[in-house]
């Protein structure tokens, strides 16, 4: 039978039974329980999401008597907004699901009214031990209970448009390996402004070589890899060295036109060509576009290449932890209890590294994430995501994973602060420009538009 015929069939069987609770109490010896999910997989991860509930649904679903419904896919914000509407009672609310992806700011605000299951119930110390101890922590609330289960992680890696780089290094001689360093990444970048500079007439019209998709994670792991925490004490600390050294690094080539000032995603400037390399999800992966088409209409093919997380020259190697995962409402044991069992087969190794393989998401278990995954890596048919994963291997034994902070009004500083940080790089941008036109030395004019500029962003950023 068919993927389609199997949803069909799947469909009407669901709509019988639903048909038949509401006509008398089920009785479960006899009726599957069934439990409504919440989920953020849209898009390109839709489908495989739909295999994999369908598979359970038919497979150990059937043998305990648990049918999965999925009754709601949207993006992570949207789900927080509908869990808080739902939590709060609010008119025209949804009913709260059995199981919903969340991350932990949500799970705070849903615990905060006591409408969260503690899974440490519901798993043993043994079968909690196989997961990777981080992902595990970070699903811990205050009281140190478990209420965010992991499920899929990502961190951030470097994603390279080869087929461009390639171009550029057969004619100056860069190396890949000389973006392994946020330093080695601002000097290649200077490089390439130069090159794509001379291939036209006109003057100071060079093409943007790098983007960071979020300014804070780079400027909250930049800090951690040079030895400094970016929130101390729950509060950002902007005056440390460290701090400015990750600001500069930033400011500094957005001004002279070699990073990406965007309000978008990376991918949307990859697809133009308008950036050669950036930093971003490892969930992100599969909107990378195969084909470049820049502004000419012209297009070619775009292969891809992957680097681990850049580190700044002489920090530690850290990377940022990121991923939701599913949180479980309390109800009945009944019904905890079937939605903790879904979990367990979720994310067993075998189909946990099936789920990551197709996603560009990261295994949550230590076997997945070991030798299952280094055995199973050459099976993968897609390249970019087999690529992926091997250097998430690689990163998984060498680098040390930070989370982001979790307190109230993160979310808004974090959004106050990328807005900011852009307004005043691009306002210098504006400028620097002018002092071009004008006939400035390029050393000049940046040592004018910068004077006082971080100190101005201190100082307004913390009113």
């Amino acid at each position: 039978m068919d993927k389609v015929c199997r949803s069909i069939c799947f469909s009407l069987f669901l709509a019988a039974l639903l048909l038949l609770s509401g006509c008398s109490s089920i009785d479960t010896d006899a009726n599957p329980v069934i439990l409504t999910l919440w989920h953020n997989y849209g898009g390109q991860l839709k489908e495989t999401m739909d295999e994999m509930i369908d598979q359970f649904n038919e497979t150990v679903g059937h043998e305990e008597g648990i049918l999965i419904n999925v009754t709601s896919i949207s993006g992570s914000a949207t789900i927080h907004e509908k869990l808080v509407m739902a939590a709060s009672g609010e008119p025209g609310a949804p009913p709260l699901p059995d199981i919903a992806t969340a991350y932990p700011k949500t799970a705070f605000f849903l615990a905060e009214k006591e409408l969260l299951v503690n899974l440490d119930q519901y798993f043993t110390a043994t079968e909690l031990s196989a997961y990777v101890p981080q992902f595990l922590q970070e699903g811990r609330l205050e009281d140190g209970g478990l209420y965010v289960f992991p499920i899929a992680k990502s961190t951030e890696v470097l994603f390279v448009n080869a087929t461009i780089f390639n171009r550029f290094a057969e004619a100056t001689g860069a190396k890949l390996a000389d973006l392994l360093t946020f330093e080695g990444i601002a000097r290649t970048a200077a490089a390439y402004y130069e090159w794509s500079d001379r291939q036209t007439p006109a003057a100071n019209d060079g093409k943007i070589f790098f983007m960071p998709d979020s300014l804070f994670n780079y400027s909250l792991i930049g800090c951690k890899q040079l030895g400094a925490e970016l929130f101390p004490n729950g509060t950002a600390d902007l005056s440390t060295p460290q701090y400015y050294r990750v600001w500069e690094s930033f400011y500094k080539p957005a001004v002279l036109g070699h990073a990406a000032i965007f309000n978008g995603y990376a991918t949307d400037l990859a697809k133009t060509g308008d950036i050669v390399c950036s930093t971003g999800s490892t969930a992100g992966v599969s909107f990378f576009s195969p084909m470049v088409t820049y502004a000419d209409n012209t297009s070619e093919p775009a292969e891809l290449a992957i680097l681990p997380y850049p580190v700044f020259e002489g920090g530690k190697k850290v990377a940022l932890q990121r991923g939701a995962g599913m949180c479980v409402i309390k109800s009945t044991e009944q019904r905890e209890q079937a939605a903790a069992i879904f979990l367990k087969w979720f994310t067993s190794p075998e189909n946990n590294l099936y789920f990551v393989s197709q996603t560009g998401y990261l295994p949550v278990t230590l076997e997945a994430f070991g030798e299952i995954m280094t055995q199973e890596t050459a099976n993968i048919p897609n390249a970019n995501i087999k690529m992926l994963l091997s250097i998430c291997r690689m990163m998984q034994e060498e680098y040390q994973f930070e989370t982001a902070p979790l307190f109230d009004g993160i979310d808004q500083w974090q959004e106050q602060y990328e807005k900011r940080f852009k307004e005043i790089a691009a306002a210098s941008r504006d400028a620097y420009q002018e002092q071009l036109s004008h006939g400035s030395d390029p050393a000049i004019a940046y040592e004018t538009v910068s004077r006082n500029v971080f100190e101005t962003f201190i100082r307004e950023f913390n009113n």
